[in-house]
């Protein structure tokens, strides 16, 4: 029998930032996942990138992740956005708010392997994977957890387990959840023209067509939202033909591309938990909630439900208060749920406004696009939210 302050089931990003974030704070915290993480830290495991904001990075400054990923993180100092070919555009210059670029696009195999090895410095971080836990048992004072033959007693339990939280159901917590019926293609191009670390945002009739420039300059990932019908067809084209559909909607302002292999998809829909919280239980990043991809918020979300539970549970330490306090729970959701409602809105409402080919709605939308561009006190308040640094600011946020 082992005790330890928290438990984390979900070794991903996100319960791997928050494991870390309690780590460094002197908690005891146990981490379970079925899979050998050090094979998700792989290139091959998904392809995925992820655009870290500025709030993001300072949190991973802050709980020491951030050193180790800056040779391979791409700032972001532009963002364009434009309807398809047309010639109005919003366009965000991170000089409009900060000296620093608004966020960094980095690999997220790199994340995963730092995250990894910061946990592993940690001698009250104890790591159980590949393994699945058998049985949770909720009493009224802990929680107990049955792993691997062992069994794990914690004041709180953290599901980190992802979109369909298996933990979330069992204790009784329903998601809504929205099927977009469209699928992410993702795959990086090399293109001749250096990018000037300026990532491009085209809406399409099939979803919107996402340009995230990677570090060095002449490298960029795409994010192709798609209708899922036809995302077999474009991923078992050859490289000739794929290349070219990719140029279609790519355009030719960083002239010629080469697509580099491998593709990946993963199917876009909404997942919101209609709780956050249950007796002794919290849930944080996709477990609780999961978005569109159109705005690239998906991780940042999780990252700040991380540091803002370990917020709270620092406080509850120092008061000498209970870990697993349902007053504690209530707050965390109070703090996070406006938020993540708020991005959850956006996105969902960007991707429905823009994923079609109505005239007098492209009309509307390029006008509005170009309103905005136009007028710099919007302009900024929506690049404030965009890099997190509009509602709560946890203080892993602001430290350092």
């Amino acid at each position: 029998m082992k005790k330890f302050d928290s438990v984390i089931v979900g070794g991903g990003m996100v319960g791997l930032t928050m494991a870390v974030a309690v780590a460094r704070s002197g908690f005891s915290v146990a981490v379970i996942d079925s899979a050998d993480l050090s094979k998700t830290a792989t290139k091959n495991f998904d392809g995925r990138v992820s655009a870290i904001t500025l709030t993001s990075r300072r949190i991973l400054e802050n709980i020491g992740v951030w050193a180790g990923l800056k040779e391979n993180a791409g700032p972001i100092s532009h963002i364009r956005i434009s309807d398809g070919d047309s010639h109005l555009f919003l366009d965000y210059d991170a000089k409009m708010i900060s000296d620093e670029p608004m966020g960094h696009i980095v690999e997220n195999r790199f994340i995963r392997e730092n995250l990894l090895a910061a946990a592993r410095e940690y001698p009250n971080l104890e790591i159980f994977a590949p393994a699945h836990y058998e049985k949770i048992t909720y009493h009224p004072e802990q929680v107990e957890v049955s792993v691997n033959g062992a069994t794990i007693l914690a004041k709180l339990l953290i599901a980190a387990d992802g979109k369909k939280s298996k933990i979330a159901a069992q204790a009784g917590i329903k998601p809504v959840i929205r099927d977009y019926g469209q699928d992410g293609i993702v795959c990086t191009v090399r293109h001749e023209k250096n990018h000037q670390n300026t990532a491009c945002e085209r809406f399409l009739p099939a979803g919107p067509f996402a340009i995230l420039p990677m570090q060095g300059g002449h490298h960029s990932s795409l994010v192709w939202t798609e209708k899922r019908a036809l995302t077999p067809l474009f991923l078992q084209m050859d490289n000739e033909n794929f290349t070219r559909e990719v140029e279609k909607r790519f355009g030719n302002y960083l002239e010629k591309l080469e697509v580099i292999e491998p593709r990946f998809s993963f199917p876009l829909a909404l997942y919101h938990a209609k709780r956050y919280i249950s007796h002794r239980l919290a849930l944080i990043g996709d477990a609780a909630h999961s978005i569109h991809p159109v705005a690239g918020q998906g991780l940042n979300l999780g990252i700040r439900d991380a540091a803002v539970l370990a917020e709270l549970l620092i406080g509850q330490r120092n008061l000498g208060l209970d870990l697993g306090s349902s007053i504690m729970l209530e707050k965390y959701q109070d703090l996070r749920k406006g938020d993540n409602l708020l991005m959850m809105s956006v996105t969902d409402g960007l991707n429905h406004l823009f994923s079609n080919s109505i005239a007098p709605l492209k009309l509307a939308r390029d006008i509005g696009l170009a309103a905005v561009n136009k007028t710099p006190p919007i302009k900024k308040f929506f690049m404030l939210h965009a890099i997190g640094a509009i509602g709560h600011q946890p203080k892993l946020a602001l430290a350092g």
